[in-house]
């Protein structure tokens, strides 16, 4: 791939681009590499469905066109550290996670193009695809009435989700699915899906389109103001007494660990998060899940008030899952849950 202009600017620079100004290609990427793989899934299938893929914004599959677009950050190394920067995580950033989600957005696409949510049966197995999309969603983690695929039991989250996840799982070669989900209920819908695939394998799609929404190309929005309204929507309302807990709890970018400048605080909670979790689920008996999304949060804010860890390592952890324990109450309390997109 040939070296962008804007890969050595300063990450400051580097936000007051513009979408279109990035001139991102799939061609010769990694991603490109993991479409292909794709392709030939659905080909040893013999599904007639080759998804068209685009960049854009985000991963989606929009309704009424079998396709799928894919987040821009992927398309880019430089674009991918300003990601896990900003949002401390890249969804979809290494292969096997981005082959799990091409397999998620073609069971849309395939969904779209044989239209299969209009059958009776695809409605008694998975709901009524029209219902809305909720805002948040609580799950069920010790459910086995669905497929775990994506994180955050997605398929929980609409009757599109809950049968997109399913083909993913049903689509993967590697997946052994009549043994991983013997005895489920989820069982019924893949052996549906398996029924479905086979009776479509050969078959001419319905739809057709060929429609890019939300190319990147086309989109003016700079990437400050697209990480602005990302951060806003995943991060969460904060209060200034929260705040200065977090600043109770952390050094400020002014101080020093005696072993030079500390790591920031978001990288210390990323560290030690499966630990203070655990620690916070027996003290709360709350489920991991819950807790996890409290820990995002104080992620996301430490990363903006740009706190560092400083002081030993022990005491920190345990006042952390204090003060996340009664966060995790907090949470509940105000009906927080998990968005549904």
């Amino acid at each position: 791939m040939a070296r962008a202009a804007w890969a050595d600017l300063p990450t400051e620079e580097l936000l007051d681009l513009r979408f279109c100004d990035l001139k991102l290609s799939l061609e010769g990427t990694w991603v490109d590499a993991c479409i292909e793989r794709l392709y030939a899934e659905l080909a040893a299938r013999e599904l007639n469905v080759r998804p068209h893929v685009w960049i854009s914004e985000e991963w989606f599959s929009p309704d009424g066109i079998p396709g799928i677009a894919v987040p821009f950050y992927l398309v880019h190394p430089r674009l991918m550290r300003l990601e896990r920067r900003i949002m401390l995580q890249v969804e979809g950033g290494t292969r096997e996670k981005c082959m799990m989600l091409l397999r998620h957005e073609a069971g849309h696409a395939v969904q779209h193009a044989f239209q299969v949510h209009r059958r009776q049966r695809w409605r008694c197995l998975f709901g009524s695809n029209a219902q809305p999309y909720p805002d948040f969603y609580w799950p069920r983690p010790g459910s086995r009435r669905f497929v775990q695929h994506l994180d955050a039991w997605y398929a929980q989250s609409h009757p599109a989700e809950d049968f997109a996840e399913t083909f993913a799982v049903w689509l993967n070669p590697r997946s052994r699915w009549r043994r991983r989900y013997a005895g489920w209920p989820a069982l019924e819908k893949l052996e549906y899906v398996d029924e479905l695939m086979g009776e479509l394998a050969g078959c001419a799609p319905r739809v057709r389109r060929r429609a890019r929404p939300d190319n990147l190309g086309c989109l003016r929005t700079t990437l400050r103001d697209h990480y602005a309204e990302k951060r806003e929507r995943y991060g969460g309302k904060f209060s200034e007494a929260y705040d200065q807990a977090l600043f109770e709890l952390f050094d400020t970018p002014g101080r020093r660990g005696r072993a030079g400048r500390p790591e920031t605080a978001a990288a210390f909670l990323r560290r030690h998060r499966r630990e203070i979790r655990d620690t916070v689920c027996k003290w709360t008996g709350e489920h991991a899940f819950t807790v996890d999304q409290v820990i995002q949060e104080m992620m996301y804010r430490c990363q903006a008030l740009q706190l560092r860890a400083g002081g030993a390592c022990a005491p920190l952890k345990l006042n952390l899952a204090v003060f996340l324990a009664a966060q995790t109450m907090h949470y509940l309390y105000r009906g927080g849950g998990w968005h549904a997109v």
